[in-house]
């Protein structure tokens, strides 16, 4: 694959991750905090157009081309498309430093829109249902932001719009496309606006933040028969209720109650007359867990506890457990300079620093490889409605949250550029 063009030379050799407070942080974050409350209005328009246009998982071929012509036109100069439909863009600052990885997922969902909003989807069975049309708008906000600010820049930032976080690989697309070489990133942010909390709330929590997740299949087969003859067959239903039961008492008997696991099984497929025990049953489910250690637990004991049930009724069992994202981990120090930088942007708003949720997201890839921090920005309002969650089809945010978020991230990523005294 052809190789990303490199990133300007750092000068600064390997850094330590304790980062000192941007010198001249009180007059670059007012240039910033003025720059991203005068882009508003663009915010919000990019934001509906993207929301119109919704476009799933490595199928984003509109919304690529639309955000290669906003950095144009923010006289970003070094713009590269990640194949199939990512987009990188580079911008290097005035001054020798360190390199910033700032990621803005883009894909849509499968869901048919029904919030009624004037700027609803316009494609049948699509909808960005999750935030991912804001985030777009929040990137291309802090590209123009920093590109506008770039002389007073140490280093240099990528910002990159990368497409099927939904459960389709993106992020792993994205880093055997190169994006995390030539060199690699001294650190890395990501944002998600968050549903579940209102506006002006926002969530900086070092440590993990976000679950892995599995996807778990589980196929039965036994012998079918009659209805009425229920002793003449091997009822891969009723074992199929004892295998779900069972796969309970992992949580609850195996790990420890300290620790955080979800196992949910969510489908269950078998038969299709009422008078005929079938003979195949398939279930699906998702495994969720913040540490590698009892994931791993988890899946070793799994298969052996189905096949036990199975058995028990005549019936055989396979397990396959497909990786899909690692836990999400904050960087403690990198963490804590976000912190640091929200609290003298937004000194009255409401930092958490403990929120957690079993949800999984791919930017987990990139914390793999690279020191960072993921931010939840509140986005929710319930006095205008707008308080549904994710992937519902009623899911809508404030929009008033794009310009905060665009002056948070990019402050952030001036603070982390800075060099160490």
């Amino acid at each position: 694959m052809k190789r990303l063009p490199s990133a300007a030379p750092s000068g600064v050799g390997v850094r330590s991750h304790r980062l000192s407070e941007y010198r001249g942080c009180l007059m670059v974050f007012e240039r910033i905090q003025s720059a991203a409350s005068d882009l508003q209005p663009r915010l919000v328009a990019w934001r509906r157009d993207f929301h119109r246009h919704p476009e799933l998982g490595f199928e984003e071929h509109r919304t690529q081309q639309v955000i290669m012509d906003k950095l144009a036109d923010a006289g970003v100069g070094e713009v590269v498309a990640i194949p199939p439909t990512g987009v990188l863009a580079i911008i290097h600052g005035g001054q020798a430093g360190p390199q910033g990885l700032l990621r803005f997922d883009m894909d849509a969902l499968p869901i048919q829109e029904e919030t009624g909003a004037e700027y609803a989807s316009v494609i049948p069975g699509r909808m960005h249902a999750c935030g991912h049309d804001g985030h777009l708008a929040i990137g291309l906000g802090v590209a123009h932001v920093l590109q506008a600010i770039r002389d007073e820049l140490h280093g240099s930032v990528r910002i990159l719009f990368q497409p099927a976080e939904e459960g389709l690989g993106g992020a792993q697309a994205c880093i055997e496309a190169g994006v995390l070489e030539s060199p690699r990133p001294d650190f890395a942010l990501g944002m998600h606006l968050w549903n579940t909390r209102p506006l002006g709330w926002w969530g900086i929590t070092p440590g993990a933040v976000m679950a892995g997740s599995d996807r778990i299949v589980i196929q039965l087969e036994g012998k079918g028969g009659h209805g009425a003859a229920p002793h003449l067959a091997r009822d891969v239903v009723l074992a199929g209720a004892y295998v779900l039961t069972a796969l309970q008492s992992l949580v609850s008997r195996h790990v420890d109650p300290l620790e955080t696991v979800v196992l949910s099984m969510t489908t269950f497929h078998a038969g299709e007359a009422d008078n005929v025990i079938p003979q195949h049953a398939v279930m699906e489910g998702t495994l969720r867990t913040m540490k590698r250690s009892i994931r791993e637990s988890m899946v070793s004991q799994m298969e052996p506890l189905v096949q036990q049930q199975a058995r028990s009724f005549g019936c055989k069992a396979s397990v396959t457990v497909t990786p899909l994202t690692l836990p999400l981990v904050n960087d403690p120090e990198i963490t804590a300079s976000v912190q640091r930088v929200h609290g003298r942007l937004f000194p009255e708003a409401e930092q958490c620093t403990s929120e957690r949720v079993m949800a999984s997201e791919d930017m987990a890839a990139y914390l793999e490889h690279v020191p960072g921090c993921y931010i939840f920005a509140g986005s929710a309002n319930s006095a205008r409605g707008l308080d549904y969650s994710h992937h519902h089809p009623r899911f809508d945010f404030d929009e008033a949250v794009l310009s905060p978020a665009v002056t948070l991230m990019a402050s952030a990523a001036a603070v982390l550029l800075e060099e160490n005294p």
